[in-house]
C-alpha cells in the first residue's frame, strides 16, 4: 500500500509544476490581462506623441519588443528551475522506493530462512554468530526445537539419561526412528554459552570412530541443545562404578582403554591444529552396545596454537587435572595423557579418581596407588577383584607400567599418546581391535547388551 501511494505522488508532482508555471510565468505577457496604471514615462510619451506621432509609435514598438524578450527569458528560467526541482524530487523518491522495497524483501527473506531452518528467532540466537557460519557451511544440521520437545516427551524424567555440569541428557526418538541423545544446556551464563558453541563447532569438523558423532543442534530462548548418536551403554563411569561394573571383563576394559587412546591420538596427531580435550574423564567416555568407546563433551577442548594456551582459564575435573596445569597453567597434549592414565587406573582398580576419607580429607587414586603399582607383590592385591583371577600377571604388569608412565608428575616423562596405543595393541585380542591371539578358553565374553 505504501508503495502505491508513493507512485501516485510521483504522478502528481509534474502536474503541480505545470500549474505553477501557468500562474507565475504566463501572466507576464498575457494580452488579456489589464495593464497597470500609467507611469510618468508613459505620460511623457503621450505628450511627445502630440508633436511626433511617428517617433512615439517607433519607441512603443521597441519597448514592447524588449518586454516580450524579458518575459520569455523569465519564463524559460522558471521552467528550467521547476524542471530541475521536479527531477531532484523524482530521483529522491525513486531512491526511497528502491530502499524501502529492498529492506522489506530482505526482512521477509531473513524471516523465511529462520523458519525453514527451525531456529527460534530470539535475542539469544544473535549471540551465536559462529554457529550460523557452521550451518552455512552445511557441516551441521539445525534441528527444530519442537521436534526435540516431542521426541523427548517434553524432556520428561522417563527419558533422562544423565546429568552434567550445565544440564541434562535425554534419550530421543526422531521421526525416522533414529535414536539419539539430546544434551540440554542452560546457556544463560557466558561460559556455558561459550562451551556450547565450542562443542558444536569442533564436533562438526571432527569425524573418527572413537569420537562421538554430532547429529545436530538447536537453540530455544536461553537453552542450547546438542544432539548426538545414542550410546546404549552410557558412560564408562556409570558402568564401571555402578551396579553393572562386574560385567566388564579384563579384555573389555583394555578395549575401552585402547579406543580412548585412539580417540586422543586422532586429536593430538591428526587434527591441525592439534586438539586438547582438557576434560577427559570416565563420564566423558561413552560406550555403545558393543562396548566401543567414544570421547564426548568437547566444551572445554582447545584447538589453538600453543601461544594462546597460557591465556586459558583453569578448567577440568578434580582428580584428572595434570599437576603442571593445575599449578602453573601449563597446558599441552601431555595434560590429556595424564588424564588418560587416571582413567586407566580406574579400569584396573575400579576406584574413583578422588575418594573422601574424612569430611575434610580426600585422597587421589594416583597418590594412593603409585607406591603399589610398581611393587609386583602388592599390585595383584589392589586390582579390582572382578578381574583379579582372570588376568595373566604378565599383562597386568605391562598395563600398570603404562598407567604409571602416564601419571608421572613431570610431563616430559610421560609418553606420547601414540606410544600408549602401540603399547596396548599387543595386549588386546584381535576380535576386539588388537593383535593378541587367545585360545578359546581365554576368549573374552560377549559384551552385555544394554536396554538403555
Amino acid at each position: 500500500m505504501k508503495l502505491v501511494l508513493l507512485l501516485l505522488l510521483l504522478l502528481y508532482i509534474p502536474s503541480w509544476n505545470f500549474r505553477f508555471f501557468l500562474v507565475y510565468a504566463v501572466p507576464l505577457h498575457d494580452p488579456f490581462v489589464s495593464s497597470p496604471a500609467s507611469s510618468p514615462s508613459s505620460t511623457v510619451s503621450a505628450s511627445m506623441a502630440a508633436f511626433s506621432p511617428g517617433i512615439q509609435s517607433q519607441l512603443g514598438t521597441e519597448e514592447d519588443h524588449h518586454k516580450m524578450k524579458l518575459d520569455k527569458k523569465i519564463a524559460i528560467l522558471l521552467t528550467v528551475a521547476c524542471g530541475i526541482l521536479a527531477i531532484i524530487v523524482l530521483v529522491s523518491l525513486f531512491g526511497c522506493c528502491i530502499y524501502y522495497w529492498k529492506f522489506c524483501h530482505r526482512k521477509e527473506n531473513a524471516q523465511l530462512s529462520d523458519v525453514e531452518k527451525g531456529v527460534s528467532v530470539t535475542p539469544f540466537l544473535g549471540k551465536f554468530s559462529s554457529l550460523r557460519m557452521v550451518s552455512n557451511r552445511g557441516s551441521v544440521s539445525l534441528i527444530d526445537y519442537k521436534l526435540l520437545e516431542k521426541s523427548t516427551k517434553n524432556f520428561g524424567d522417563d527419558n533422562l539419561l544423565g546429568k552434567g555440569g550445565f544440564g541434562h541428557v535425554y534419550k530421543a526418538l526422531l521421526e525416522d526412528n533414529k535414536q539419539v541423545a539430546v544434551k540440554k544446556l542452560d546457556c544463560a551464563a557466558e561460559n556455558a554459552r561459550r562451551e556450547f558453541e565450542n562443542e558444536v563447532d569442533l564436533l562438526s569438523k571432527i569425524h573418527h570412530p572413537n569420537i562421538i558423532s554430532l547429529v545436530g543442534y538447536s537453540v530455544h530462548e536461553d537453552t542450547g541443545f546438542i544432539v548426538y548418536e545414542l550410546m546404549q551403554n552410557r558412560s564408562l563411569e556409570d558402568l564401571l562404578h555402578g551396579p553393572h561394573g562386574s560385567s566388564l571383563s579384563w579384555y573389555i576394559r583394555l578395549k575401552i582403554a585402547l579406543d580412548t587412546a585412539r580417540g586422543l591420538e586422532y586429536l593430538h596427531e591428526f587434527c591441525k591444529p592439534a586438539v586438547i580435550h582438557r576434560d577427559l574423564k570416565s563420564s566423558n567416555i561413552l560406550l555403545d552396545s558393543n562396548f566401543n568407546a567414544k570421547l564426548s563433551d568437547f566444551g572445554l577442548a582447545v584447538a589453538d596454537s600453543s601461544q594462546n594456551r597460557s591465556k586459558l582459564k583453569l578448567s577440568g575435573t578434580v582428580g584428572y587435572v595434570a599437576p603442571e596445569y593445575l599449578l602453573d597453567g601449563e597446558l599441552t597434549e601431555k595434560s590429556d595423557v595424564y588424564a588418560f592414565g587416571v582413567v586407566l587406573l580406574e579400569l584396573l582398580l575400579r576406584r574413583r579418581p578422588v575418594e573422601k576419607l574424612a569430611p575434610d580429607h580426600c585422597q587421589s587414586i594416583v597418590t594412593w596407588a603409585m607406591p603399589q603399582l610398581t611393587n609386583r607383590a602388592s599390585l595383584p592385591n589392589i586390582v579390582d577383584p572382578v578381574i583379579k583371577d582372570t588376568v595373566d600377571e604378565k599383562y597386568l604388569f605391562q598395563v600398570a607400567a603404562v598407567a604409571v608412565l602416564c601419571v608421572q608428575p613431570e610431563p616430559s616423562y610421560r609418553p606420547l599418546i601414540t606410544d600408549v596405543v602401540h603399547s596396548l595393541v599387543p595386549l588386546i585380542p584381535v576380535e576386539l581391535g588388537g593383535t593378541l591371539r587367545v585360545t578359546t578358553q581365554a576368549a573374552p565374553p560377549a559384551g552385555r547388551q544394554s536396554s538403555g
